[in-house]
This record gives C-alpha cells, sequence and structure tokens, in this order.
C-alpha cells in the first residue's frame, strides 16, 4: 500500500466511510494477489475481512456475563499475523458498541466501524503498523445481538434460574465477538467469563463439570478453530458423566434422563475412530439446551448443542448425536471454505453418521435411515422446484448477498450424502474408506472448498487407486438441479411389515394392524405415506392405533401434525400450539407453519400462535418465519 493512501487513511479518520476502506482493501487485494497466491483462502463473499493482508491467529477472551441487561461486557485480544506491507486489519461485527482498540502496551489504535450492512453487519477497520502483534478491542454486545438467546426463568426447564446460549452459525459470531467470520480462518482460544454466582458457564473448549462459589470460570480450545464454533452457556447447569471422556450436561431436573438417553456416547465416539481416524478434540460432551435452541444440535467442539426433543424415551433420536460427532471430523477438522460450499460439511456428516449408525445397530437400521433421507430430499426437491429456488438443488451454491442459512436444506445434507455414497458403491467401499481417512488426516485444521475438493478426489483415485473420476460424475450432481438418475437407492427390509401396513390400509382405509413392535423409524415411514385426504373417521382411528398426537416424540409429532393440518383434524389443534410455542427448533416448525399458511384459516391460526411463541424463538428461527408469518 502506498504511504499517500494511508496518510489519507489518517487524515480521513474521523469521517472515513465504507467507500474509501473498500477502494484501500480493494488496492491492497489487487497488488498483494500476486504474492503466494497458493496460501489464499477462498474469497468469502460473507465476511469483510482480508486475511491475506492480515488475520487472526489467538483470541483471548475477558468477559462478563449481564442478565439483567442482557448485554456481554468484553475484551477480545487478537494476536494476530500480518504481511509486513499491511497497515489494516478488518475484523467483522454486528451490533457491536465499539468502546475502544489499543495495542498489548494499552495504546489506542486508529479504527473506524463501516457503514451497517443488514445481513453482514460492519466492517471493523484498524490500522497497524509492521510490529503490531496483538489488537485489543473493548465492547459490548447489543442487547438483542443475533448469535444470543436470553431466556427468563420461566422459559427453563427448572422455572428458578435465567439461561443463555449463543448459537454462532453461519455468521453469528460478528454480533458477540469482534472476528473474522469466516469458516476459511481459524485461531485458539482462551477465556475467563464472569456469571452469576448461582450459575455455570460453558463454552466450546474445556469445561468445568461442577460450579463454583466465585461464577469465575476459565477456559481454553488448544485445536485451532473457524468462528462459527464459538460458543458459550450460561445456566443452572449440572453433569453427568458417561464415559472417561464424554458427559451430559443439563438442567438439573433433565440431566438425568439425558444421560440415559446418550448412554451410547462413547460406543460411538469409539465406532467413529475405527471408521475415520482418532478422535482430535480430547473430549467429547453435550449440553442439552431449554426448547428454543433452534436446531438438533450444534457441534461445538468438545460440547455438542442439543435440542431437547432429542429425548424420546427410548433412544431412538440418537442419531443426531452421531452427526454432530461425525462434525468433529468432517466440518470441525475439515472445514467448507465458504458457506456456499455447505454441502461439504453437510454432505460427509450425513454419509459418516450413516456409516457409525450401521457400525453401530446394523446395515438395517442405517438403511431405514437412508430411506427416509431419500423421501425427505425428493420431497424438498420438488417443494423448491415449484417456488422457483431451483437453483438450490445444486451442491455448489452462489449465496453472494444471501443469507448463509439459505444452504441449510435437505441438498447440502441428503443430495450431498447420496453423491458419496455413489461414489463409494461404485467404485468400492474398500477404496471410499481409504480416502476419508486420508482425507481427514492430510486436511486436518484446514479448510476445503469444491473445486479443491473434486481435484482432491480425482487425484487420490486416479494415484492411489487408478480411478478415473468422470467429469460426468461432479457435474450432475455438484452442479446441476435436481435430483440425477443414477441416485442411490437404499434396501430398507425393515420396512417391508409397514408397507405391507399400508397396502392394506389402501385397499378399504381401515385396515390396520392389531398389534405392531415399530420403532421411530417404522411410525414415520407408516405416516409419511399415509394418504393425502383422510376423512375424520379415518384419523381418529389412526390417532387411536398409533397414539400420535399423544407422542413425546418430536419426530413423530411433527409428521403426524402435518397431517392432522392438512385435514384439519381438530382434536390435534392443541397438541400443535403447545408443541409450536414450546418448541424452536427449526426442522419441526418449519413444516407446520407452512402447512398452516397453506388456507387462509390456517394463516389465522399461525399467526395467533406466532405471536405468543416468538419470544421463545431463537433468531435463527425468527428470521426464517417474520417474513412469511404474518
Amino acid at each position: 500500500m502506498f504511504p499517500i493512501l494511508v496518510e489519507q487513511f489518517k487524515l480521513t479518520m474521523a469521517k472515513l466511510s465504507w467507500s474509501l476502506i473498500a477502494f484501500v482493501l480493494l488496492f491492497n487485494h489487487c497488488t498483494n494477489v500476486k504474492k503466494e497466491q497458493t496460501e489464499l483462502p477462498p474469497a468469502d463473499p460473507h465476511s469483510f475481512s482480508m486475511p491475506d493482508d492480515a488475520r487472526v491467529k489467538h483470541l483471548s477472551w475477558k468477559a462478563t456475563v449481564d442478565f439483567e441487561n442482557k448485554v456481554i461486557r468484553a475484551v477480545a485480544t487478537w494476536d494476530i499475523e500480518h504481511r509486513p506491507d499491511a497497515d489494516l486489519i478488518i475484523f467483522d461485527t454486528k451490533g457491536l458498541d465499539i468502546k475502544k482498540v489499543t495495542s498489548s502496551e494499552g495504546n489506542p489504535l486508529e479504527f473506524r466501524l463501516a457503514d451497517a450492512d443488514s445481513l453482514l453487519g460492519q466492517a471493523l477497520a484498524v490500522l497497524i503498523s509492521g510490529d503490531t502483534k496483538k489488537v485489543v478491542i473493548e465492547y459490548q454486545t447489543a442487547p438483542g445481538a443475533e448469535a444470543l438467546q436470553w431466556l427468563s426463568p420461566e422459559q427453563t426447564a427448572g422455572k428458578k434460574h435465567p439461561f443463555l446460549f449463543t448459537q454462532s452459525q453461519a455468521i453469528l459470531a460478528r454480533s458477540w465477538v469482534p472476528c473474522q467470520d469466516s469458516p476459511a480462518i481459524r485461531f485458539t482460544y482462551d477465556a475467563e467469563v464472569q456469571v452469576p454466582k448461582e450459575l455455570l458457564a460453558l463454552m466450546s473448549a474445556s469445561n468445568p463439570q461442577q460450579r463454583n462459589d466465585s461464577g469465575s470460570y476459565k477456559f481454553e480450545m488448544r485445536q485451532p478453530i473457524p468462528s462459527y464454533l464459538l460458543a458459550l452457556s450460561v445456566g443452572d447447569i449440572a453433569f453427568k458423566a458417561v464415559s472417561d471422556r464424554s458427559g451430559v450436561y443439563a438442567e438439573p431436573g433433565v440431566v438425568e434422563a439425558a444421560a440415559w438417553e446418550f448412554a451410547d456416547l462413547e460406543k460411538m465416539i469409539a465406532g467413529a475412530e475405527a471408521l475415520y481416524g482418532k478422535y482430535a478434540w480430547d473430549r467429547y460432551d453435550v449440553i442439552v439446551l431449554p426448547p428454543s435452541f433452534p436446531f438438533g444440535g450444534m457441534e461445538n467442539p468438545r460440547l455438542t448443542f442439543a435440542t431437547p426433543t432429542l429425548l424420546a424415551g427410548d433412544r431412538s433420536l440418537t442419531s443426531v448425536i452421531a452427526h454432530e460427532l461425525a462434525h468433529s471430523w468432517s466440518g470441525n477438522l475439515v472445514t467448507n471454505g465458504t458457506w456456499n460450499d455447505f454441502w461439504l460439511n453437510e454432505g460427509f456428516t450425513v454419509y459418516f453418521e450413516h456409516r457409525i449408525i450401521e457400525a453401530l445397530y446394523g446395515r438395517d437400521d442405517a438403511e431405514m435411515h437412508a430411506l427416509l433421507a431419500l423421501q425427505d430430499l425428493k420431497e424438498t426437491i420438488t417443494d423448491m422446484t415449484a417456488s422457483n429456488h431451483v437453483d438450490d438443488t445444486r451442491l455448489k451454491l452462489d449465496l453472494k448477498g444471501r443469507n448463509p442459512d439459505d444452504a441449510v436444506t435437505d441438498i447440502a445434507y441428503n443430495k450431498g450424502y447420496f453423491f458419496l455414497r455413489g461414489i463409494e458403491e461404485k467404485y468400492g467401499r474398500d477404496k471410499f474408506d481409504t480416502f476419508l481417512r486420508d482425507y481427514f488426516s492430510s486436511h486436518s485444521f484446514q479448510s476445503m472448498n469444491t473445486d479443491s475438493f473434486i481435484s482432491t478426489i480425482r487425484d487420490y483415485y486416479s494415484t492411489k487407486h487408478s480411478v478415473t473420476l468422470p467429469d460426468t460424475l461432479f457435474n450432475s450432481w455438484i452442479f446441476t438441479t435436481g435430483l440425477p438418475s443414477d441416485c442411490p437407492l437404499p434396501v430398507a427390509t425393515k420396512f417391508k411389515v409397514v408397507d405391507d401396513a399400508l397396502a392394506a390400509y389402501g385397499k378399504d382405509g381401515r385396515t390396520l394392524p392389531s398389534k405392531v413392535q415399530w420403532g421411530t423409524q417404522e411410525w414415520l415411514h407408516f405416516i409419511k405415506n399415509l394418504p393425502e385426504k383422510l376423512t375424520p373417521d379415518q384419523l381418529s382411528a389412526l390417532d387411536r392405533f398409533g397414539k400420535f398426537t399423544s407422542s413425546g416424540n418430536a419426530e413423530i409429532v411433527t409428521a403426524w401434525l402435518v397431517i392432522a393440518i392438512k385435514n384439519n383434524y381438530t382434536p390435534a389443534n392443541e397438541k400443535l400450539e403447545h408443541f409450536l410455542i414450546n418448541t424452536g427448533r427449526r426442522k419441526f416448525l418449519s413444516p407446520l407453519y407452512n402447512a398452516l399458511l397453506k388456507t387462509p384459516e390456517g394463516r389465522e391460526r399461525a399467526i395467533a400462535i406466532y405471536r405468543k411463541a416468538r419470544p421463545n424463538y431463537h433468531y435463527v428461527a425468527t428470521s426464517t418465519f417474520d417474513a412469511t408469518v404474518r
């Protein structure tokens, strides 16, 4: 960067606009792009940071959690690396009140926040010199920070203490920590967090297993992670060990049930290691959060965040835990370079999840999960095509200017899975397992984009297996819309008895088995393949048969309530309202609200319920439904 540009930056700091920052960054990028080109990460359309000039390496975070005002007051000290000629380091922020920025010696560093972008937030530009090694940022979060879910005591299981949890994925970490919020940028961190004395704090790091008397907790994450894996949870939390390296956190009234439900944690870890190599994160613990958590699970390293909807009482929904554990390799260890490449995280993880299920519970169980996944995938493609979102049925997306949460569909997860399964089936499982073990080992703690992946797997199969993977394989699955005709077809032999029951019912609309011993997957297959139109008498008979409305299994309840909405089955109305108000998991909310919105009467019900339910939802959920349920 020429000295005149640096001087211009200094002289206009008091009234600096984003246009100048953009110009400086563009100039800097253009002049440096020739240097060390192979080391540059893929351009990330969801981050202002310019890591080829200056990037973060380690975070020391000191914070106080203020429940009364619903803010976090913190100091983020970043160790940085930069080119000798770099004059700026750029951080992503959103809604943060930046108090001051200094060097490690306490000397003020000149900084400016850019104009706010509604999606990306604000770039924080800090002027640095050649010998700048640390940047210290003192700040406070906004009461409505998008990553932070503040719960009143009434919104928890215990009803006595408030609760806080974060959700940083995809680009919400910037709303509680100024960071370079791109999945291609990794850093280690340590933290010291002060919370009310009656509460326990946990992070995606080394964690305490019991509350202390001071309310002050220290954390360390020695393995480098991207910012979306930063996580914090604070509440009335207890711990119960499952094995020497795994356990469960939850509110005291929930922890015993959670530990029973997740009794197979150690088996899952050992099974995963046998498949694809040693677990790299020391411990694997799970915290069961209050119901407003918007996902089934979040793969925060060392501490998976999980929804209480997994506590079915029969260990039938633990595939979600297998999924989040699998992320310890696919996603956390080898990470999508940008959110356009999200399928690299999720497609691999679903594949790995199914392999864990097969190793622990048998091929038949894994195939039931796979066939249900294929049914969901086909339905998603049909719906996305009908709603003019067919372009989003490609694996590689273009999300520039869009919320990366738009990528969280069955496409990334299940189309990605079937693509990888197709390679396994066509060229041999042994070859694919060898590839995956070497893939995770040789690219650990690195990012990967789609083009790099294609090059990597083609070179590997050619060199190691003398197999040429054709262009058509990648073009038809990754860059083409819809589902290729060569999609693998799972063979779920356990569904035969269910299919026989469905066939008998389809003949007269009355015949149902007198007694069944079905698990969750069989029940879901039955419900999802019932006729579209059902009479009140048929619905009542089906409800008595399966006890669907009274079920405590959230997967079964959701599938049934969709049918109830479509057929105006009024006995399920009370259950529907209670479920929507007390469940924050977006996977369940979306089909139910979408079904309600298809009729004028349903829309009125949806709006009325949403008004009551919205305070219980995380921003991830409200940002989805605010635009439609109105």
